[in-house]
C-alpha cells in the first residue's frame, strides 16, 4: 500500500499535456490572433486612427487662383494691361467685341495700303471732337461732383477737369466765326451711358472715369497737338493744359483708385476690366471726328492706343 501511495497519477505522469492544457483554456485570443493575423493588424491600425484625422486625409488640395496681369500692382494696372491688348503689334483695326463681319476681314487685308495714306483732318472734324469730348468730360465731374455716393466723392477737384478748358478752346473757334456744332450721336450715346453706369455701379463708372482722363493724356493730347499744328498753326490749346503737372495728377487719382480697388470682389474687377475697353472704344469713335484719310476711312483707335502705348512704359516706371 505503500508503494502505491508514492506511485504517480496518470494525470502528473504527463506534464507535456499541461502547456497545451494552459494554452488552450487560458490564451484564447492570441490563438485567434495566430490564426488570422492579417486581421488583427488591420484592426489595430483602425483603432489607432482618429476621426479628424480620417477627415483631414479627405480634404482636397487647395488650389491658388492665378494672378491677372497687373494685379499685384492694382486696378488700374490690371486696366492699363487692358488697353495694351486692345491693339495688335501691327496697329490693325480693333475688333473689341471678338465678331468680324466679312466686309471688317477685307478691310484688315488692306490695312498695307492704308498705312500709306496719310492724315487729312478739318476744322469741322475738330470742332466735334472737342463738343463731343466736352460733354464726356462734363458727365463724369459732374457725376462725382453731384452724386452722394462716398466713393465718387474722393475724385472730385482733382486737378484733371477738361470741361472748362475745353469751353475756353470753342469761345476761341466762335471768335474766328467757325459755328460750333451740336453734340453728335456718339458724345451723346457715351454721356447717356455713363450716367446709367454711374448709377448702377461704382466700380463700373470709376473705370470710365480713369481711362478717359488717361486717354487724353496719354494719346488725347497728342493728337490734339498734331491736329493744331496742321490746321492752327501749333496754337496751344487749354484743352492740353493743366495747373501743374498732368502725370503727377493722373497719379495721385490712380493711386487712389488702387486703394479703392482693393475692396472690390474679383467679380467686380472683372466687369471694371471689361468697362475699359468699352471705354476706349467710345474715345476712339470720337477721336474719329478729328482725322480722315485719303481713302475715306475713319482713323482707327489703334492710332490712339499705339500713342498711349509708347507712352506706357513711362508710366509704368512712376508705379
Amino acid at each position: 500500500m505503500a508503494s502505491s501511495l508514492l506511485r504517480p497519477t496518470p494525470l502528473l505522469s504527463t506534464p507535456h499535456k499541461l502547456p497545451h492544457l494552459h494554452t488552450s483554456i487560458s490564451f484564447p485570443y492570441e490563438i485567434s490572433a495566430q490564426r488570422n493575423p492579417h486581421n488583427h493588424l488591420l484592426n489595430l491600425c483602425r483603432s489607432s486612427s482618429t476621426p479628424s484625422q480620417q477627415k483631414a486625409s479627405q480634404r482636397k488640395r487647395t488650389r491658388y487662383r492665378k494672378q491677372y496681369p497687373g494685379e499685384n500692382i492694382g486696378i488700374t494696372e490690371e486696366m492699363r494691361f487692358v488697353a495694351m491688348r486692345l491693339r495688335n503689334v501691327n496697329g490693325k483695326k480693333l475688333d473689341i467685341s471678338g465678331d468680324k463681319t466679312e466686309e471688317e476681314e477685307e478691310d484688315d487685308d488692306d490695312d498695307d495700303e492704308v498705312k500709306e495714306e496719310t492724315w487729312k483732318p478739318s476744322k469741322e472734324g475738330f470742332l466735334k471732337y472737342l463738343v463731343d469730348s466736352k460733354l464726356v468730360f462734363d458727365t463724369i465731374e459732374r457725376i462725382v461732383d453731384e452724386s452722394e455716393n462716398v466713393s465718387y466723392a474722393y475724385f472730385r477737384r482733382t486737378g484733371l477737369e477738361r470741361c472748362e478748358s475745353i469751353e475756353k478752346d470753342l469761345q476761341w473757334f466762335r471768335g474766328e466765326d467757325l459755328v460750333i456744332p451740336e453734340p453728335s450721336n456718339i458724345g451723346v450715346s457715351y454721356a447717356k451711358y455713363l450716367e446709367e453706369q454711374a448709377g448702377e455701379s461704382a466700380p463700373l463708372f470709376l473705370s470710365h472715369f480713369y481711362s478717359i482722363y488717361f486717354s487724353h493724356i496719354a494719346g488725347g493730347q497728342v493728337i490734339v497737338r498734331q491736329v493744331s499744328e496742321k490746321l492752327l498753326e501749333g496754337k496751344e490749346l487749354e484743352f492740353n493744359s493743366w495747373e501743374g503737372d498732368a502725370q503727377d495728377l493722373l497719379k495721385g487719382v490712380r493711386e487712389k483708385l488702387n486703394v479703392l480697388g482693393e475692396h472690390w470682389t474679383r467679380d467686380e474687377k472683372n466687369k471694371c476690366l471689361k468697362e475699359t475697353a468699352k471705354a476706349f472704344k467710345y474715345m476712339g469713335q470720337i477721336v474719329r471726328l478729328i482725322i480722315l484719310l485719303h481713302s475715306s476711312n475713319w482713323l482707327t483707335t489703334g492710332i490712339v492706343l499705339s500713342l498711349i502705348q509708347d507712352s506706357a512704359g513711362t508710366e509704368a516706371d512712376d508705379h
